[in-house]
């Protein structure tokens, strides 16, 4: 992986953010928020976070982190509403904090009221002593995120400079658990979250951002040393066929389907989705899950099989047994929960076309496009994850708790 850092792009946005009033060191995060984003290697659609942490006027601390509903790769500054960090800081040796009370809490240390719910992660970011923080979803990170017993290589990887954070469900037990892992591995440049992604950290702009693309690298010539080489982001290069088309719209949208107003179709076909497709054990290895958790509420938990020359019949078959597997699902999880959950639609959003392609689907085209763009990282990532060892992501019991957490789902909604 290349940095994308450029001198004269830095300084113009730090020109840009003095302009408009603003400090030097939030023009810089802007910047660096925006080549983050800018890579699809490193983040999708919402996916990933960044802060910086600057002085007030008075002297007191405020941290600017990446605002619920904003992506990276377009955020400006009200995408990274300031907070006020004492209140945050507090937290780390304090009582533990359920999801209302933690986003009350970051609500409240708003400097101004009105901006967006500060990202599930901040009091990490703000835990963690330095100025700049950045978190991706890399796909050569999640490749190998997502093998069992990764500890020791993660060591013999990065030699130190990157301390191992078992699964923690994101929000505010990850919070703490990053924090302690990092002040038992004070001097690490980065935090290798099992599963999840990756965070890295300095006291500028640009060593955060470099520290990132290194250690990518890193993890980009780790699958090479085993013979594995993760291709880039492919454009599809086949359409679908479009009585196959017609008649999964047939189905998929009648009259109590989510999509019963509206079906948007984006499908996907290239040199690495169709490996995936073609693969034997294709039905199996998809059961798993999600590359990253926070795409389970996009793309739900697994996807909807169908052969290419699949009849309305079979097409109907597949989504009985679909909903089917759902619903069980669903019922074997929701006992577990600490509150009531209201079962969401039991229809896929994704659809393997057996040895060809992918179809996304969505209630419009840009639900529909998020989910193809998710599917094609996401299907680089688990035959180079297959290739290396065996792709083994979060367990249906975490993935379930993703799914229904109040503080995804809202995302769905901005």
């Amino acid at each position: 992986m290349k940095s994308r850092w450029n001198d004269t792009d830095a300084q113009r946005y730090v020109d840009a953010a003095l302009t408009d009033g603003q400090s030097e060191a939030l023009g810089l995060r802007i910047y660096t928020s925006r080549i983050v984003g800018g890579d699809p290697d490193l983040v999708l659609h919402g996916g990933g976070n960044t802060s910086v942490k600057v002085k007030a006027e008075d002297g007191s601390e405020l941290m600017h982190i990446k605002g619920s509903g904003w992506d990276l790769d377009t955020i400006e500054a009200p995408g990274l509403p300031a907070v006020r960090m004492p209140a945050l800081l507090a937290t780390r040796d304090g009582s533990k904090l359920s999801d209302p009370e933690m986003v009350a809490l970051l609500r409240s240390s708003l400097v101004d009221p009105t901006a967006p719910n500060p990202s599930v992660e901040a009091l990490l970011h703000a835990f963690l002593p330095f100025t700049f923080v950045d978190h991706t979803h890399a796909t050569a990170i999640l490749a190998l995120a997502d093998q069992p017993d990764m500890r020791e290589t993660v060591k013999r990887i990065f030699g130190g400079r990157v301390a191992f954070v078992p699964y923690v469900m994101p929000g505010f037990d990850l919070s703490i658990e990053g924090d302690k892992v990092y002040r038992a591995h004070i001097g690490c440049e980065g935090l290798w979250l099992e599963n999840h992604g990756l965070f890295t950290f300095a006291d500028n702009a640009r060593a955060s951002y470099e520290l990132m693309i290194e250690f990518v690298t890193l993890a980009e010539a780790e699958l090479v040393r085993k013979g594995v080489i993760l291709s880039g982001p492919q454009q599809s290069d086949e359409e679908l066929e479009p009585a196959l088309q017609a008649r999964i719209t047939e189905v998929l949208s009648r009259q109590g389907s989510p999509f019963a107003k509206r079906l948007s179709i984006d499908y996907r076909s290239t040199e690495a989705i169709r490996h995936y497709v073609q693969r034997d054990d294709v039905e199996q290895v998809s059961l798993r899950g999600t590359v990253t958790p926070d795409h389970v509420i996009r793309i739900k938990p697994w996807p909807m099989i169908v052969q290419a020359d699949a009849d309305t019949t079979a097409i109907e078959s597949a989504l009985t047994a679909y909903s089917e597997r759902y619903i069980s699902y669903f019922q074997r999880n929701t006992g577990r929960a600490h509150e009531p959950k209201t079962m969401l639609d039991a229809y896929p959003r994704l659809v393997i076309v057996r040895n060809k392609g992918i179809i996304a689907l969505g209630t419009n085209e840009q639900a529909a496009r998020i989910g193809g763009d998710l599917c094609e990282q996401a299907t680089r990532a688990i035959n180079a994850a297959e290739d290396y060892g065996s792709f083994t992501p979060i367990g249906e019991a975490d993935l379930f708790d993703m799914e229904y957490w109040s503080l995804e789902q809202a995302k769905l909604k901005e």
